[in-house]
């Protein structure tokens, strides 16, 4: 049931029944539970199955209505559990469930497997029809979240922002936010909209508009968010996307991070920045968990950005107020240059049946690695780079990803990758 970051799948009749279910259980686990959702056409009905399998498990449920699931996160504190409705970046015919708990987290695997449990055997009985109530409502959780950013970022930021929230959660709460800290919005997909302007996910592939409004306008930064706002990615001065390696090094510095959690597939430049990193499989939830046994800044390059003296959750919005900050002080684009960048190469392989073990022998045979890591995938580490094969946890696709010193030697890993994964897979078809 549960991927990298909750339950995702295509909206149809299993998945509203599922969402009956895990409400269910979720209610007969915790007694007070706040729940969100964001824009998608689907996300009403998903958040209406939800609840009443909450209240008919004799919970207590609260509606916070359409936010983001970082402020959904901060609002959760005051219940024993939030449930946020969104398959974030994935597309809008997608929908899918979060759980969440008090201090921003994800559920831990041990809760998520007692989950499914509950519901895969069926052992989600209801309450007694005198402990049923009617729903609540919480209307001040995107209040509260910009109150509290608002208390980190004192003063007046005269900075001009080119803004693409997508059409999702954040248009809610990141123009509002970013007016109040005294900047002018150049607002691009700012309206909610379920069937989402752009693709959700916020890649350089997806941001041509908001890269071209920076330039145009002269705007000092641009920011843009997925569908539920628990990713950032942005747009430097000179209109430049800004890859997300360079921006965990400018973030964690920003923060004073000295002890630094990311993913297996940042690039080695950050363990060149002089942080004490700690790397973790993929995905936020793994970083968020790792996060609890301690650091400052964690991160992952696809925008997840963890603040863990505010949320366990990653937030977007407080990542945008994060960037303006550093934009008032320096320019972005020298920033940006002064970091180093190793070429990097990302890609996909929809490819069914693979065969793990297989693979593994055939990429060590060929590429002699000097280690290899299974914390999340196979990961090889090489003299002058690593590859980086896994399944992806929210879609049906094999994720790849190379670095080298060289753009030469960041093509052969990955082109060797894409050639095995096809020789040990069946039907399997390349996805840039």
């Amino acid at each position: 049931m549960f991927g990298t970051s909750g339950i995702r799948a295509v909206v149809d009749n299993w998945l509203i029944q599922l969402a009956l279910k895990v409400g269910l259980a979720v209610g007969q686990l915790h007694g007070s539970v706040i729940v969100g959702c964001d824009t998608r056409t689907s996300s009403g009905a998903m958040k209406q199955a939800v609840t009443a399998g909450l209240l008919a498990a004799g919970a207590r449920s609260f509606d916070a209505g359409v936010l983001p699931t970082p402020t959904l996160a901060m609002a959760t504190t005051e219940f024993d559990a939030g449930v946020m409705i969104t398959a974030s970046h994935n597309p809008p015919e997608y929908n899918g469930i979060k759980l969440l708990n008090p201090d921003g987290s994800a559920f831990s695997p041990n809760q998520q497997h007692q989950i499914e449990e509950m519901v895969l055997n069926d052992s989600l009985a209801t309450s007694s029809w005198d402990r049923w109530q009617s729903p609540g409502a919480y209307h001040d959780a995107i209040d509260h979240h910009i109150k509290s950013i608002l208390a980190s970022f004192p003063g007046e930021f005269k900075l001009r922002v080119a803004l693409d929230c997508g059409g999702g959660a954040a248009s809610v709460i990141t123009p509002r936010l970013l007016e109040k800290m005294g900047c002018e919005v150049l607002a691009l997909n700012c309206t909610p909209n379920g069937f989402f302007p752009r693709p959700a996910e916020p890649t350089e592939a997806n941001l041509a508009d908001l890269m071209k409004v920076t330039t145009e306008s002269g705007a000092d930064v641009g920011i843009a968010h997925d569908g539920d706002a628990d990713r950032l990615m942005a747009v430097d001065d000179r209109g430049r996307f800004i890859p997300g390696d360079k921006l965990l090094v400018l973030l964690a510095r920003e923060m004073g991070a000295r002890q630094v959690v990311t993913t297996l597939d940042a690039s080695m430049a950050i363990d060149e920045a002089g942080f004490i990193v700690t790397r973790t499989g993929v995905g936020d939830n793994h970083v968020s968990e790792e996060l609890k046994r301690g650091g400052d800044f964690g991160g992952e390059p696809s925008g997840s950005w963890i603040f863990p003296k505010n949320s366990l959750c990653p937030d977007g919005i407080y990542a945008a107020a994060q960037l303006v900050s550093l934009a008032s002080r320096y320019k972005l684009s020298r920033l940006v240059d002064s970091l180093p960048a190793y070429p990097m190469l990302r890609g996909n392989v929809a490819a069914d049946g693979m065969a793990m073990p297989e693979l593994e022998h055939r990429l060590a045979a060929c590429m002699k690695p000097v280690s290899t890591s299974r914390m999340d995938g196979i990961r090889l580490s090489m003299d002058g780079g690593w590859l980086l094969i896994r399944a992806s946890g929210t879609e049906p696709k094999i994720r790849i990803t190379a670095e080298a010193k060289t753009e030469a030697l960041a093509h052969q890993y990955y082109e060797n990758g894409v050639r095995l994964i096809k020789e040990s897979s069946s039907q399997p078809r390349e996805v840039r």
